[in-house]
């Protein structure tokens, strides 16, 4: 068999039991995202010995490629991912893929947030992460992600951080992470896609630093404008401004709009 198999991969074939007309037809499957503005993913997809194999292939050498990787200038929202790939002879199988999710919130090359997602070939976590197909061959797996906000240096300029989250079809959140599981045989020529909706409020990073007013949130001074903490600490009186990403100096967030009621 393992000759069969080194023939096989030598002659370009890599169907050992379906055929090799019918491995090269099906050999990838579409990923693809349906994202909200100014969001995209990047694809990094793993691959390990193909069942069979006898071969190894070290980590670095598992033939990892990676999708959408200058994803602000050359956003693809679809994927050809493969199923197999050979890598110093070994047939490697299709493993996983890990999603990164990112979002820019501003202009500058540091206003981003990310987090991530994954789809397992083959593994089977738990039943609820189990994928199916419809009649049109596509496979469709959610999540929310909600923007946390924070200041940071001396001026308490904000910055964002990113958590998704998974969810059901209809937007119920279980699960930590984006996730779906498939197996390998029934990813050839298929689509998959990623459904992110974005929460519709924002929330704080840390609790004890900002204080909920009517139309939206005022930072807490803590000691004095120079804390780098700034926890209200029981203060829910003295604020103070802060910079949003565009650089307005500001009061309330994310409207900017002044409020004279506090409810802490």
């Amino acid at each position: 068999m393992k000759d069969m198999i080194q023939h096989l991969v030598a002659g370009g074939c890599l169907a050992v039991i379906a055929g090799c007309s019918a491995i090269e037809k099906t050999d990838s499957f579409t990923l693809t995202a349906d994202l909200p503005p100014n969001f995209a993913y990047v694809a990094k997809v793993r691959y390990k010995p193909a069942v069979g194999q006898t071969c190894t292939v070290p980590a670095k050498e598992n033939k990892a490629d990676v999708f959408n990787r200058e994803w602000r200038t050359e956003y693809q929202p679809n994927s050809q991912i493969k199923l197999y790939q050979t890598v110093n002879g070994c047939l490697l199988a299709l493993s996983s893929i890990r999603v990164d999710i990112n979002a820019a919130y501003g202009k500058d090359r540091g206003d981003v947030g990310g987090d991530f997602g994954a789809i397992l070939v083959g593994q089977q976590p738990n039943e609820r992460y189990r994928g199916t197909f419809n009649a049109s061959g596509e496979s469709e797996f959610f999540g929310e992600c909600q923007w946390l906000f924070r200041t940071v240096g001396k001026l308490r300029r904000i910055v964002k951080l990113l958590d998704c989250r998974n969810t059901d079809a209809q937007g119920i959140p279980f699960g930590p992470k984006p996730l779906v599981t498939l197996s390998l045989e029934e990813l050839a020529e298929k689509t998959v896609r990623l459904k992110i909706k974005l929460a519709e409020e924002e929330e704080p990073a840390w609790g004890d630093q900002w204080v909920k007013v009517p139309g939206g949130w005022k930072r807490c001074m803590g000691d004095n404008f120079e804390d780098p903490y700034a926890f209200c600490r029981g203060n829910y009186k003295d604020f103070s401004s802060f910079h949003m990403p565009d650089g307005r100096s500001c009061t309330i967030y994310p409207g900017c709009t002044e409020s004279t009621e506090v409810k802490p």
